[in-house]
C-alpha cells in the first residue's frame, strides 16, 4: 500500500467517523428510524452512542499527557 492510498483511506474513515457520530448525536433525534439494524440501534441508545464517540478524544488526551509527563521525567 502506498502512502497516498495510506492518506486516502485514514481521510475516509475519519468522513465516515464524523458522518455516523454526527448521525449519532445530532441527526437521529430528528429523523425518523432508517431501517437499518446497525444506525436504529445507535438512535435508540441514549448512553453508549455518547460513550463510543466521547472515547476518541479521551484517549488522544491520556496519550498525549503521559507523553509529555514521559518527555518532563527524561529531560529532568
Amino acid at each position: 500500500m502506498t502512502l497516498i492510498n495510506l492518506g486516502f483511506a485514514i481521510i475516509s474513515s475519519a468522513t465516515l467517523f464524523f458522518i455516523l457520530a454526527s448521525y449519532a448525536i445530532l441527526f437521529s433525534a430528528f429523523l425518523p428510524l432508517t431501517g437499518n439494524v446497525f444506525l436504529d440501534a445507535l438512535a435508540k441508545d441514549t448512553h453508549y452512542k455518547y460513550f463510543a464517540l466521547l472515547i476518541i478524544p479521551t484517549g488522544a488526551y491520556f496519550v498525549i499527557a503521559n507523553w509529555v509527563g514521559w518527555q518532563y521525567y527524561r529531560n529532568s
